[in-house]
């Protein structure tokens, strides 16, 4: 019993004495901090989104005061939080750029597109898509398995009907999902944009529609509307995010997509959640 009592505070004793030697040494060698670092990221949303290409909102704050980086460079700071960086800092605002958000280009959900095989290994995107290119008939659309879910900060994205669905009025554009996403499905694009066309597939026409009832077949139909705003590479049509003057939802009205593949966020979001098996009449 004295011999166990005597261990007991020889080790008591050992311990103390390591914490104030490393107490000492790390009050010798400590290296004063930079308060500017502490007021950046006080002044950041403190999102941790790591949108920025640092590690979080610390790591980011450190590059805005080194100036490796302008505070702009923050994809989720409005223009009044740049604003207030700049001057705490005193260096020159600069402008944030056009804001950005992600958009999923699929519409393929359960009712939409076929499936070839039941998958019932492990929900990763990434796994399904090296199993026989996952359980849809569609080697480009969205496979639904919730990766991008997973990694989102902001809980914009949900999976609905097998169909990645971003909430726009949730989604600040930090673009975890994009690297999620093991077929580039989600991209970032001008938030301010309420026209997108759902579709990934680089096939021709014919042969998506083969597997997909929703798929862009590459008509050209919203290039001829407006060829500013639309662009079509090859059998694949896109929104031109660059334009001066974006689509609107009343340009979807003038275009009338043949397949469905060009809509609002707002339409798309809403078929998703009442109408998914409808048909583009």
């Amino acid at each position: 019993m004295n011999t166990l009592t005597g261990a007991l505070l020889l080790m008591g004793v050992t311990g103390l004495l390591l914490g104030v030697i490393i107490g000492l040494f790390a009050r010798i060698f400590r290296t004063p901090g930079d308060s500017r670092v502490e007021l950046v990221q006080e002044l950041l949303p403190g999102a941790n989104c790591g949108g920025c290409g640092k590690a979080g909102c610390a790591d980011f704050a450190k590059s805005v005061v080194s100036g490796e980086n302008p505070p702009s460079k923050c994809p989720v700071s409005s223009q009044e939080q740049i604003n207030a960086i700049a001057m705490a800092l005193g260096i020159a605002a600069t402008a944030g750029g056009r804001k950005k958000r992600a958009v999923a280009r699929c519409g393929g959900d359960t009712l939409q597109v076929t499936r070839h095989l039941n998958y019932n290994g492990v929900a990763d995107c990434a796994a399904a898509s090296l199993v026989a290119g996952g359980p849809k008939g569609c080697r480009y659309g969205c496979l639904g398995l919730g990766s991008c879910v997973n990694v989102c900060p902001f809980g914009a994205i949900e999976i609905v009907n097998n169909l990645a669905l971003i909430h726009q009025e949730l989604c600040v554009g930090c673009g975890k999902c994009v690297e999620a996403c093991p077929r580039g499905v989600i991209a970032l694009v001008a938030a301010d944009s309420e026209a997108h066309v759902y579709c990934n597939s680089p096939e021709t026409g014919p042969e998506k529609r083969k597997y997909c009832k929703v798929a862009c077949i590459g008509c050209r139909k919203c290039a001829r509307f407006d060829a500013e705003k639309f662009q079509v590479n090859g059998t694949l049509a896109s929104v031109n995010y660059d334009a001066a003057d974006l689509p609107t939802a009343a340009d979807v009205d003038e275009v009338k997509c043949p397949t469905g593949a060009l809509l609002t966020a707002a339409r798309h979001h809403d078929i998703e959640t009442n109408d998914p098996a409808w048909e583009n009449k």
